[in-house]
């Protein structure tokens, strides 16, 4: 068995989650890899940064595409501990990313509810380590309403 297979770079994206979970921000993280090696990190920017489009998979994107040199991310595998919203998915798209794997499913957001395709060649992996995603979403959720 490969250490280096889905399970071991999603929990390097739950890493990120967490960060992100630490800094008040809705904890979605997503690291991308190529060639078994992870050359972005990223989490949830939105508050921080004051930017709606500071999503998870947007930071790394950008981080990728920047170490790679180039805005295609053909080869690259996303990890993405929640499926991506709409407008990631449009992103991604035009990425042309091989692969994206991602946790739990966005059943109000996510792209596929939502009727936002992917390109073509990218292929989908769903549901990996999805109960220690949804565990943290629901954790974040719960305690900000409870603040509320």
């Amino acid at each position: 068995m490969d250490p280096f297979d889905d399970t071991y770079f999603m929990k390097r994206a739950l890493v990120e989650a967490e960060l992100a979970f630490q800094k008040g921000e809705i904890p979605v993280g997503a690291v991308v890899v190529i060639d078994q090696k992870i050359i972005a990190r990223a989490h949830n920017l939105t508050e921080a940064l004051h930017d709606v489009t500071a999503h998870a998979e947007m930071q790394a994107i950008t981080a990728a595409a920047n170490y790679l040199g180039g805005k295609y991310l053909k080869g690259c595998t996303l990890y993405v501990t929640l499926e991506p919203c709409q407008m990631c998915a449009g992103a991604l798209y035009w990425s042309q990313l091989e692969r994206v794997v991602f946790g739990a499913s966005d059943t109000h957001r996510g792209y596929e509810v939502m009727g936002t395709k992917l390109h073509p060649k990218t292929s989908v992996v769903k549901g990996v380590l999805q109960k220690e995603a949804e565990v943290l979403l629901n954790k974040f959720f719960i305690q900000r309403r409870n603040l509320n």
